[in-house]
């Protein structure tokens, strides 16, 4: 029999894990199917612009789709064991009480520190002992799109999505106290990344990897290469990692030039670019407004 503690907590665990499951599931489909509407509506742009020649198949949709239902699953359960330890007492952060310069300061951290852990990952599901198990199904789609994002194995998705809870006990640890706020946008600018990278069309302007102060920055082609040959590339956010260990493609810069053609502003590219932008606005506040429906 069941005391009523027991039922309380198992209430708060069913309850954080809708609330998981709610908010991967809807910032997944707002990040992958806005690029997916953007790419559709500026479909001459976009083709223009392609990385590879060959063409996801409907199959590689359907896996993807699939498989990023289970993802979001083990991220829901992640999304709880960290609300769990902070409401232990041994993950610390804080909802409010915060300066501007504190949240610049605590996300810029976390990308720094996750673009490492993401690199010596990626480096370590590419030996020969774990590729199989870990990360071959990401692998699977060789032409990347929005919906690769997610698309993870059952190991490769928790091992990902551990890095936050791992993160914030380190700096628990260290008896720093992360904004809440930093945390989310942190979560936010990750997701646009990680769609942006498998979008397979170059999404950044001409000379990119030609100036000093973008070149640092990683670009779509920089991943998508990763995809096509399965051997360089293996940073995220920035091209740090790769120029240090030797293992950025040697081809890189050459074949970002050769997708990235300058953007010309027609009246046609314009009126689609209107049309796109209210349409994105318009998803955000009914999503906005059931999300506000479903919290009161």
């Amino acid at each position: 029999m069941q005391t009523a503690d027991n039922m309380t907590m198992l209430e708060k665990i069913a309850e954080h894990m809708m609330f998981g499951i709610y908010f991967d599931l809807s910032r997944y489909v707002i990040a992958a199917g806005v690029m997916a509407i953007f790419l559709f509506v500026f479909k001459r742009w976009a083709d223009n612009r392609r990385i590879q020649e060959r063409r996801a198949s409907g199959k590689d949709y359907r896996r993807e789709l699939l498989s990023s239902t289970r993802t979001v699953f083990f991220f829901a359960v992640t999304t709880i064991s960290t609300l769990m330890l902070r409401e232990a007492g041994i993950i610390k952060f804080k909802l409010d009480e915060f300066s501007t310069l504190t949240l610049v300061i605590q996300v810029a951290a976390m990308i720094l520190v996750h673009d490492a852990y993401f690199y010596w990952l990626h480096r370590a599901m590419h030996h020969p002992r774990l590729f199989r198990a870990t990360h071959l199904h990401h692998h699977k789609s060789r032409t990347p799109t929005p919906w690769t994002a997610y698309s993870f194995s059952m190991w490769e998705a928790i091992l990902e999505v551990a890095f936050v809870p791992l993160f914030l006990l380190a700096t628990s640890l260290m008896g720093i106290a992360y904004a809440g706020m930093a945390i989310l946008f942190f979560i936010w600018i990750q997701l646009a990344r990680n769609v942006m990278q498998h979008a397979g069309v170059e999404l950044h302007p001409a000379g990119w990897v030609d100036s000093k102060w973008t070149d640092w920055i990683s670009t779509t082609t920089h991943h998508d290469m990763h995809h096509s040959t399965g051997t360089y590339n293996f940073g995220f956010y920035f091209t740090f990692w790769d120029r240090l260990m030797g293992t950025e493609h040697p081809d890189y810069k050459k074949r970002f030039r050769e997708v990235a053609k300058p953007i010309v502003i027609t009246r046609s590219f314009a009126e689609r670019f209107s049309i796109s932008v209210l349409a994105i606005l318009a998803v955000g506040s009914s999503i906005g407004q059931f999300a506000s429906g479903v919290a009161a």
